[in-house]
């Protein structure tokens, strides 16, 4: 994979702008797919002219687009352009964005290949386009992650969009083209301010909204983890209260693009892949024992899992969405 510099009249459209060749299949919708907190996620925008996000960099916020241009061979390409003042910033990490540092050889190697479910094995066949993305951003990760504990998914994504849409920050200008209504998310400072009242406005309980804050009086020291294996990055995650197994694998899943971490602890996963490799539920002890002989690649596994369509039986009640805003 190589990275080169646009061409000049395309890069003077922009603040920096870089294209990334990714040397092989891709896929930029399901590569990103995976940070978006659901398809109405205001810090991202996809649209027929690129992918657009918004975040913010030791630098500043900036505003990126992505565009993919396929091809044969190695002419298949991603155009990168930002704007704002951590325009440099951000582009300095959209190859680890896209999936540069993420190495599915060790799990297509035959040998390997041959031990893996059948399902996934079709699985992977269909989508080779795939890659774990890298962010690299430990406080944009963590916090929409810790209001999706113990809560169901409509319940985190709404109360999400709601902080983001009262305390989020307008992308920085990108001309004309840029997407109405693209947000950068709060910095550590300002979710700090955002006072007891709003919380329970967004349906954020007392619980979740303190561990956020816990986090992020530690916002630049939890940045630093970055920089660390995924392994170690969790367990130092976890030092804070509130932050547990599900939460810190969740994190560095998009934070790291770690092809291994588990999220035990999840509601539905243990029984779905119990579901999805012996035809019978299982719980997170059964899931990891299932999982074993992967060791090293069992989110890429589970990841496949979810690409092949395989749907679980339902059974049972179902969490039961809960909305005290009003009280």
């Amino acid at each position: 994979m190589t990275i080169t510099e646009l061409p000049p009249g395309l890069a003077a459209a922009a603040d920096a702008s870089l294209r990334w060749y990714p040397e092989g299949p891709y896929s930029l919708s399901q590569t990103l797919g995976v940070l978006l907190r659901g398809t109405g996620d205001p810090s991202f925008s996809s649209r027929p002219d690129g992918f657009w996000t918004a975040f913010t960099t030791a630098d500043g916020p900036v505003t990126l687009r992505l565009t993919f241009t396929a091809g044969v061979a190695r002419e298949a390409h991603v155009d990168a352009q930002a704007w704002g003042p951590g325009a440099a910033a951000g582009i300095q990490g959209v190859p680890r964005l896209l999936g540069s540092a993420d190495d599915w050889s060790a799990f297509d190697e035959p040998a390997f290949h041959a031990t893996l479910p059948r399902m996934v094995r079709e699985a992977r066949r269909r989508n080779l386009a795939v890659r774990l993305p890298s962010t690299g951003r430990m406080v944009d990760c963590l916090v929409p992650t810790i209001l999706e504990q113990k809560v169901t998914v409509i319940e985190a994504r709404r109360g999400y969009r709601y902080l983001m849409y009262r305390f989020g920050s307008r992308a920085p200008a990108a001309g004309t083209a840029a997407p109405d209504g693209l947000l950068v998310q709060p910095t550590p400072a300002q979710w700090l301010h955002i006072p007891s009242w709003e919380w329970h406005q967004a349906g954020v309980g007392p619980q979740r909204s303190a561990t956020v804050m816990r986090a992020l009086r530690s916002a630049v020291a939890l940045e630093r983890l970055a920089a660390l294996a995924p392994a170690e990055a969790a367990a130092k995650m976890q030092v804070i209260p509130g932050v547990g197994v599900w939460t810190a694998a969740e994190v560095v899943q998009r934070t790291h693009g770690c092809p291994d971490s588990i999220a035990v602890g999840d509601y539905h996963l243990a029984a779905y892949v119990g579901a999805a490799l012996t035809g019978r539920r299982t719980d997170d002890a059964g899931m990891l024992a299932l999982l074993a002989p992967w060791k090293g690649h069992r989110q890429r596994v589970v990841r496949m899992i979810g690409l092949s369509g395989f749907r679980k039986p339902v059974f049972g009640p179902r969490m039961t969405i809960q909305d005290h805003r009003r009280h």
